[in-house]
C-alpha cells in the first residue's frame, strides 16, 4: 500500500527545488540537463515515497536519489560536452561595471575550478560549502563514511584554492588582489 504524501512533505520537497537545482548543476555542469535531473529525482521520491523514512531528513534522501540518478545516466551513455548557460543579463543601473565584470569573470574561474575537479570532490564539496549540511549528513546522502566526506573535502578545497590562486582577480570590497585560501 503505497503511503499518501502528507502536505508537510510535499512542502518540504517544493522549498528544497531551488537546492536541488543547484545541486544538479554541479553534477551535470549544464542548467537544461539540472533541471531535467531534478524532475526525475522528483518522480522518483514520488514514486518511492514508501522508502522515505518520516522524522529523517528528506534533503538528504533526495540529494542521494538525485546522485544515484546522475550516475546511473551517466554509466547510461558516453561522455557529451556541455556548453554553458548564457546568463541573462539584467540592466546594471547604478553598478560599477569594472567590477560586475571582475565578479563574473572571478565567477565564472570557480565554476571551471568546480567543474575541473573529480565528481565526487564535486559533490561534496556543494553539499557541505554551497548546501550547508553536516559531514554526518553528506555522507548519509552520499553512502559513504564520514572520514570519505572529510578527505574529499579537503582534497577538493586545495584544488580549489591552487587553481583560484593561481588566477587571482581583484575583490570588491578590498580593491585588493587575491585568491582562494583553503
Amino acid at each position: 500500500m503505497i503511503r499518501p504524501l502528507s502536505d508537510a512533505i510535499r512542502n518540504e520537497m517544493i522549498q528544497l527545488l531551488p537546492r536541488l537545482r543547484a545541486f544538479g548543476r554541479s553534477l551535470t555542469g549544464a542548467q537544461d540537463q539540472a533541471d531535467d535531473l531534478v524532475q526525475q529525482t522528483v518522480e522518483k521520491a514520488l514514486r518511492n515515497i514508501d522508502s522515505y523514512v518520516p522524522g529523517t531528513r528528506l534533503d538528504s534522501w533526495m540529494f542521494r536519489i538525485m546522485r544515484n540518478s546522475w550516475i546511473d545516466g551517466h554509466r547510461a551513455r558516453r561522455p557529451t560536452v556541455a556548453l554553458d548557460d548564457m546568463e541573462t543579463v539584467n540592466p546594471l543601473i547604478g553598478e560599477d561595471g569594472r567590477d560586475v565584470t571582475e565578479n563574473r569573470i572571478y565567477l565564472a574561474q570557480v565554476r571551471r575550478a568546480m567543474e575541473a575537479l573529480p565528481e565526487e570532490q564535486r559533490a561534496v564539496l556543494m553539499l557541505v560549502c554551497v548546501e550547508g549540511l553536516r559531514y554526518r549528513e553528506v555522507a548519509e546522502a552520499l553512502g559513504i563514511p564520514e572520514g570519505t566526506v572529510m578527505s574529499r573535502l579537503s582534497r577538493g578545497r586545495l584544488a580549489l584554492a591552487e587553481v583560484l590562486t593561481m588566477a587571482p582577480t581583484e575583490g570588491p570590497a578590498t580593491g585588493q588582489r587575491q585568491g582562494m585560501t583553503p
